[in-house]
């Protein structure tokens, strides 16, 4: 009998650990022989710790599990969820980069291969750097970390540069609150990683890369170590790749912790051992990246991201999605809703029916007042927007963004103001100090927000004009981004910033 416990952070956060041990030592106890697989979490964390237990090839869930249920679990006392991909939450998705999420052992190439893994590599192998550069255009992958820049435009910059050693960089400095896609990733299918870098590299003329994880995330950091180790074994890594004598090799650095390392150029600066500071462009990383030479930087979904489109084909991940957006995109659900997680689906979807059908509202049962899309630097939108179908154009055309989407929800209590001085603040200590809007700009926002607090409603005008000045004159998206909650709290809930606030007080 084969029982699944994961070694996800979430699940292990939640005591999935002690769950994990006490099942060993039950199964000892009454002779039973159980094999305890540590997967990957499928992603439904209100159902964490979620055991499946294998039986007749059939995988039945049950959770949330507690050290104090096992005894029932293996009596058969718990009530399942019957299959994962039976359960609501579940079943609408669309899993194309998370497939095997949650389904394999994430340190086992066998079990990785058995489930389709490699097929994107030996595939890409086999074309040349032509055919694969084209193969990415042609599926309309873009970022999925940031502004949504076409995947493989980047590449083909770095592809045509000359140099004489070029990098692809995976930044996984996942550092905006609500987001958890790349760990989740990481610690649960660690091998697409791996196998969506290596085609960057041959398609790119690149063969060496690097990893570049945020301290803040150990386990991640352990598993991706090991699974390195474990694909170099194999031959999927190193100087001939699956003896196609095409060489291709990583390795996994550790950041120190800064929010402003998310940036491309910062990264590239901390990855050189140098202070975490905004580079000035151009030139741009793909000319002049790592040490000076062309560099591919993209984030680990976007990365993770490539096997499928090699597997099954760019035509087949381009059917997917809306407009300019295409394929899926794995939506990190989070804040007071009753369904938090990881939704993968395709683009399109209306913010609406995430928050309210999936998510199922709020936990509180209060009626939402905002969601915010893109980490602490998104634009809060109101109820009356959430008709807006989830894809980047138009986010933009609400003077939003999608960035990691990562969304987080908020309830009737919640007081705008103090949401749009958190953004500010949450700027004037992370700034890495290079330009003056972000430096400057950010310690007066949180005076002028202070100030609206106060009764001061003449400081609205000021704050508008100042968040003006912080877009126009950022290096970064720290700076630059800035003023979109603050901008978009203020237009959508004025009544926060009302001077009967003071009274009130």
């Amino acid at each position: 009998m084969k029982i699944y416990v994961p070694m996800d952070s979430a699940a292990k956060a939640l005591g999935a650990d002690d769950v994990a041990g006490v099942l060993a030592a039950e199964a000892q106890k009454r002779g039973l022989e159980v094999e305890i697989i540590r997967n990957g979490t499928r992603g439904m964390i209100w159902l964490e710790p979620l055991v499946e237990i294998e039986k007749d090839g059939v995988r039945q869930a049950y959770g949330p599990i507690a050290p104090t249920d096992v005894g029932a679990l293996l009596d058969g006392r718990v009530d399942t969820h019957g299959s994962v991909e039976d359960i609501p939450f579940f079943a609408r998705q669309t899993r194309l980069t998370f497939a095997r999420c949650g389904l394999t052992d994430p340190l086992s190439i066998a079990d990785y291969e058995a489930h389709g893994g490699l097929e994107g590599l030996k595939r890409a192998i086999a074309m040349s750097q032509d055919a694969i550069i084209d193969e990415v255009k042609l599926s309309g992958l873009r970022g999925r970390g940031g502004a949504g820049f076409p995947t493989g435009i980047k590449w083909d910059t770095v592809r045509l540069a000359h140099a004489p050693q070029k990098y692809i960089v995976c930044n996984a400095d996942e550092g905006d609150s609500g987001t958890f896609a790349d760990r989740m990733i990481m610690e649960g299918d660690p091998f697409t990683l791996i196998e969506g870098m290596t085609i960057a590299g041959i398609g790119c003329g690149a063969t060496k890369g690097y990893i570049y994880i945020r301290s803040e995330y150990p386990d991640a950091i352990a598993v991706m170590s090991r699974a390195v180790e474990i694909a170099r074994a194999a031959g999927v890594l190193g100087v001939d790749i699956l003896g196609s004598g095409k060489a291709f090799d990583m390795e996994v650095r550790t950041g120190a912790g800064a929010y402003v390392c998310g940036e491309e150029t910062s990264l590239l600066n901390s990855l050189e051992g140098k202070r975490g500071v905004v580079r000035a462009k151009p030139p741009l990383p793909a000319l002049e990246g790592f040490l000076g030479r062309p560099t591919v930087v993209n984030n680990v979904i976007s990365l993770a991201t490539v096997p499928v489109i090699f597997a099954k084909g760019a035509e087949h991940y381009a059917s997917f999605g809306l407009g300019r957006s295409k394929g899926t995109m794995p939506i990190q659900i989070a804040g007071n809703v009753k369904f938090g997680g990881l939704f993968e689906t395709a683009f399109g979807m209306p913010l609406g029916e995430l928050v309210n059908t999936v998510a199922g509202g709020t936990a509180t049962g209060r009626p939402v007042k905002a969601v915010q899309v893109g980490g602490p630097l998104g634009a809060y939108l109101h109820p009356d927007q959430f008709d807006t179908p989830f894809g980047y154009e138009e986010f933009d055309g609400q003077k939003a963004l999608i960035g990691h989407a990562g969304i987080v929800v908020f309830d009737d209590s919640a007081d705008m103001l103090s949401m749009a001085r958190f953004a500010m603040e949450f700027c004037a200590v992370e700034s890495c100090g290079k330009c003056t809007p972000c430096r400057i700009g950010a310690v007066r926002g949180v005076e002028t927000i202070d100030r609206i607090a106060e009764g001061d409603t003449g400081a609205i005008e000021l704050l508008t004009d100042l968040c003006e000045v912080m877009t126009d004159g950022s290096l970064c998206a720290l700076g630059g981004f800035t003023p979109f909650p603050v901008m978009s709290a203020l237009r959508h809930f004025p009544e926060d910033f009302a001077p009967q606030k003071e009274a009130a007080e």
